[in-house]
């Protein structure tokens, strides 16, 4: 059944992981702090009904990470239930449709990922700057901060009296971070320190 129009828009949780949205005209999960895919659909669709344990898995492995549950809402729509903010606010004509939100924007734009479970994730981390996999665990670059990166070749190339100077363009590197990446340029600059401190044998005696 469909869900009814309400007069003032709302949000809940479906059975697993994305979130539904009532709303008209503009719901409160989209064009906030959050980014948000939403998937617009009626419940007729054989391709939504495909669709669907797909973008479930995908709600509920963002609801898992709690990270990208800080930065991304995944969403969904009754297009039948509302009409005036499928078809006549974001023009949707076809079945399902998908758009991405970023945040602090009610525009939004089609999402041209392929329609899997993988394809939707990177797609969302690619967009948003969320490390999550489709299980909701933090994917392999979870702790990388490219910036930072960039330097650590001249740092660990540079004779040992020359480290310390290396390492104050690290420290200018990490001040400008922001969010997680903070927290992982506070591990860059404790290791980097521990080998100045320590010696060049510190890395590879803790990496063993």
């Amino acid at each position: 059944m469909a869900v009814p129009p309400l007069p003032h828009s709302s949000t809940e949780m479906c059975s697993k992981g994305a979130m539904r949205i009532r709303a008209q005209p503009t719901p409160n999960a989209v064009g906030k702090d959050k980014a948000a895919l939403v998937e617009f659909y009626p419940p007729w669709c054989g391709h939504c009904k495909k669709l669907a344990p797909e973008f479930e898995k995908l709600g509920e492995a963002f609801k898992t990470n709690k990270d990208a549950e800080k930065d991304v809402v995944v969403a969904k729509v009754d297009a039948d239930a509302h009409t005036s903010f499928s078809i006549y606010k974001y023009g949707v004509t076809g079945y399902p449709t998908l758009k991405f939100f970023p945040k602090n924007n009610k525009d939004g734009e089609d999402c041209d990922a392929d329609r899997t479970l993988a394809a939707f994730v990177d797609f969302l981390n690619e967009k948003v700057g969320t490390l999550c996999t489709t299980t909701g665990t933090l994917n392999d670059d979870a702790g990388k901060v490219s910036s930072l990166d960039e330097i650590l070749p001249d740092f660990l190339s540079a004779k040992p009296e020359q480290q310390s100077d290396i390492l104050k363009k690290v420290e200018e590197e990490a001040s400008k971070l922001e969010g997680a990446d903070a927290g992982y340029g506070e591990v860059y600059l404790k290791v980097l320190k521990s080998m100045i401190e320590k010696g060049e044998g510190y890395a590879k005696k803790e990496a063993d």
